[in-house]
């Protein structure tokens, strides 16, 4: 199978997940794209969504699904996105399209976080994938050399601005060993937006796609 076919596979097989009449949360990225396709395709009925994106709210409203602010549903019952990877720990590094500060956002508020994924995005130590940091502009070289001195190389995502108006930081050449204590410490440089590393809250559920079919990793 594709690399598309799975996230087709792991899309549809979260549809069961939708919560019925309540707010649905929806994360971003290639593989909730899918999911949103595969509510229009099944005719899933959503009573309404709070969104990570823009560009999210507007597939969203795209398919006629009312698409409130966080301000206005408060805590929700599920929370539905992908992530760039994912550890045996349901740690996981998020933030590729951009999207981490409201992700993060609607993770915390959600009472469970689905994470969607194939299975290429599963690893023993997170890392690989460059770490993201959303940064107010003022301060980009400040938190870069702050970033360079944990130990990686923090290189400025070229022609990306958030949709906070932010910047990114891509960082590099780091083997996370300790999710939360980084992500604390990330966090509390003057000028982060937020860390896209998701360990203080990270999923409850990983649903990730093989070609033999969608597997199931749930916290005890």
């Amino acid at each position: 199978m594709t690399q598309d076919e799975l996230k087709e596979q792991v899309a549809a097989y979260a549809l069961r997940y939708i919560p019925q009449n309540a707010v649905l949360g929806v994360g971003s990225g290639s593989t909730v794209v899918k999911f949103i396709e595969a509510i229009y395709k099944q005719g899933i009925e959503v009573k309404c969504a709070v969104s990570s994106s823009n560009k999210t709210t507007q597939l969203l409203q795209d398919i006629g699904i009312k698409v409130i602010s966080p301000n206005e549903s408060g805590c929700f019952d599920v929370y539905i996105d992908g992530a760039d990877e994912v550890n045996d720990n349901f740690e996981m590094i998020k933030g590729g399209g951009a999207c981490l500060t409201r992700e993060k956002i609607l993770a915390s508020m959600a009472k469970q976080f689905v994470c969607i994924v194939d299975q290429s995005k599963l690893v023993t130590t997170l890392g690989k994938f460059p770490l993201p940091v959303e940064v107010i502009p003022m301060a980009r070289e400040i938190v870069r050399s702050k970033l360079n001195a944990l130990g990686g190389q923090a290189i400025l995502r070229e022609n990306c601005l958030t949709d906070n108006g932010c910047e990114i930081l891509d960082v590099h050449n780091l083997h996370i060993d300790n999710a939360k204590e980084l992500e604390a410490t990330i966090n509390q440089i003057p000028g982060v937006v937020t860390v896209g590393l998701f360990a203080q809250r990270g999923a409850d559920i990983v649903l990730y796609a093989t070609p033999q079919g969608v597997q199931i990793k749930q916290k005890m």
